[in-house]
């Protein structure tokens, strides 16, 4: 599939401002042809000297015209750049404002498997190196391609032959200056890679390191992160050694266009086939030509860098989202059925192989198996975090392909043991799960979920900022937390992914029964690992390696599920007096 013209893409993305784009272009062309007054002001003088010129006037009329032409330049070009930068910045919120729309819409996987590291590269330093290209590219690359352009104009209007000796410095420098812009594309695509890797691993390093601590990694896990940050400096200056000869010889031969137009220009002089006037003007005005032109190829990386950032912003602006009916279906209970479902994360990888389960309404459903073998992967399923290529998953006899997204998540409250807090109070990380909830409702629940003895013994109590990722938070604080929200959210649907893992044993009795008052008339899908607490499940689903084994109660299970049988006595084997 071809990949659109980067230029035409952002072009698109900017829609809304193609106006004053436009306007700032014009202002910025008016602006170049304006400021060749100044070289036509001192060509004039030039001439008037060696004329043997005596008129005060005469001069001082020149001179007014280069300061009016100079300063019409300043203006207009200030003018435009003013008008740009505001319609980029307008631009660039739009577009952050677009990926941070489409995020909540694509597949949790989309979102999971590209690190974040890469994500904060994106929208963070991708998207504002556009401000670049839209801001400057615009106006500046016309305004210095026009003026050139105006000037090679009036020197063949002046003497044809000049106006071609006043050109040939330049093509030499611009081969020059091709011999690195040729592998620029392949260059700057790497260098993006080599810095996505390193964003990844600084990310990593910083998140893991009470793990790296913990383990005593501290030399190994640094070393990974130095090797990373090396590698992108050593890229950088491989890259820049390569590219200095040619950069070099391209800004010291295209500007040396006098190497032509002295020599020659006074051979054609002194035969009699080139006027004083003429001589002195094309001398003048040839230096006007290269600089606007290398001004104009320093917006070659720009416009080679704007192809790989449109690429990788159109990976998530293009990316394929969830696509659900988006008008509201009225569901007859919460009954939940997966029908012959198949899915894989990875399209070589089958993580479920036809699953057919059901969860009745109002009952209690524990996820048993092997770690790896798809536990969560359905439970994820059911709170439409994925959706399926191969067979339905629905609740109350509704395919959730057909359910709006908002109504589908207002149907679920999702429980894991490392769920995640926003680096805002514990209040409103609370009251996340109904941003509408009073104080009074969160700290109720708060209450509930065994919170509030915590939380009140801290400096803010509920005001208290809980840090990024909950880290000021204990693993059972952060959970109860999380559970506290969950209650609040008070959704017909509870799914609950190993949900007291964190709990000391004092507060697991609270937490406990804040749970039972979580799940109390619900459908609910428990998926745990120590069986004891899920033996009085209406019914146990027995999953290993992708598919159902076995579904019954746990009595039933243990006569007839030997893979059950087998984890029950894992589980029980170090306990005393454990009665089945």
């Amino acid at each position: 599939m071809n990949q659109p013209n980067p230029i035409l893409r952002i072009w698109q993305m900017g829609e809304s401002q193609h106006k004053s784009l436009i306007f700032s272009i014009v202002s910025a062309i008016c602006g170049v042809a304006l400021g060749m007054l100044p070289y036509f002001s001192a060509a004039n003088i030039i001439v008037g000297l060696l004329n043997g010129t005596r008129t005060l006037s005469f001069y001082m009329g020149w001179l007014a015209l280069a300061l009016a032409g100079y300063a019409a330049r300043t203006l207009l070009y200030s003018l435009a750049l003013i008008k740009s930068h505001k319609a980029t910045f307008s631009i660039l919120k739009t577009i952050r404002q677009k990926i941070l729309a489409k995020l909540p819409n694509l597949p949790l996987g989309t979102v999971v498997d590209m690190s974040s590291g890469k994500m904060k590269q994106i929208i963070v330093d991708m998207v504002e190196s556009m401000e670049t290209t839209l801001a400057h590219l615009l106006p500046e690359l016309t305004a210095n391609l026009g003026g050139p352009l105006l000037i090679f104009v009036y020197l063949l209007v002046l003497d044809w032959r000049m106006a071609l000796l006043s050109l040939v410095s330049i093509p030499v420098g611009m081969i020059f200056m091709m011999t690195v812009m040729g592998s620029y594309t392949k260059d700057f695509a790497g260098a993006v890679k080599t810095t996505q890797e390193m964003n990844g691993t600084i990310v990593e390093y910083i998140g893991g390191i009470e793990v790296i601590k913990a383990f005593n990694q501290g030399k190994n896990s640094y070393a990974k992160f130095t090797d990373r940050v090396r590698s992108n400096a050593a890229y950088y200056y491989r890259w820049m050694k390569r590219s200095q000869f040619g950069m070099s010889m391209s800004y010291a031969v295209a500007p040396a266009t006098l190497i032509t137009i002295l020599p020659i220009g006074w051979i054609f002089y002194q035969n009699g086939s080139l006027s004083t006037e003429v001589y002195i003007t094309t001398i003048i005005l040839s230096l006007g030509i290269a600089g606007p032109l290398l001004a104009a190829m320093n917006f070659v990386d720009t416009l080679a860098q704007v192809g790989t950032t449109v690429q990788a912003v159109d990976e998530l602006l293009e990316a394929e989202e969830q696509h659900h009916s988006q008008t509201p279906v009225k569901l007859k209970d919460r009954e939940i059925e997966l029908s012959h479902v198949s899915f894989g994360y990875l399209q070589d990888r089958q993580v479920l192989k036809d699953v057919s389960v059901r969860f009745p309404a109002h009952s209690i459903t524990a996820l048993v198996g092997p770690s790896g073998s798809g536990k969560s992967t359905i439970a994820k399923l059911i709170a439409g975090f994925w959706d399926v290529k191969e067979g339905t998953v629905s609740i109350g006899g509704t395919d959730i392909r057909n359910i709006p997204l908002k109504q589908l998540y207002d149907q679920v409250a999702f429980v894991a043991q490392d769920h995640y807090l926003f680096d805002e109070t514990i209040r409103e990380n609370i009251r996340m799960g109904r941003p509408s909830a009073s104080d009074d409702e969160v700290e109720r629940v708060a209450k509930a979920a065994g919170c509030d003895g915590f939380i009140r013994e801290l400096e803010r109590g509920y005001d208290t900022r809980v840090g990024s990722g909950g880290t000021h938070l204990s693993g059972g604080e952060r959970q109860r937390v999380t559970i506290a929200r969950a209650m609040l959210k008070d959704a017909p649907i509870v799914v609950l992914d190993e949900a007291t893992a964190y709990i000391d044993p004092e507060n697991e009795a609270i937490l406990q029964k804040a749970v039972a008052e979580l799940v109390r008339g619900k459908t609910v899908i428990v998926i745990a690992h120590r069986l004891s607490t899920i033996r009085d499940a209406d019914q146990i689903v027995v999953v290993d390696n992708g598919e159902i084994k076995a579904v019954g109660t746990h009595a039933e299970l243990l006569k007839t599920c030997p893979l059950y049988g087998n984890m029950w006595q894992a589980h029980i084997g170090t306990k005393d007096g454990d009665v089945v």
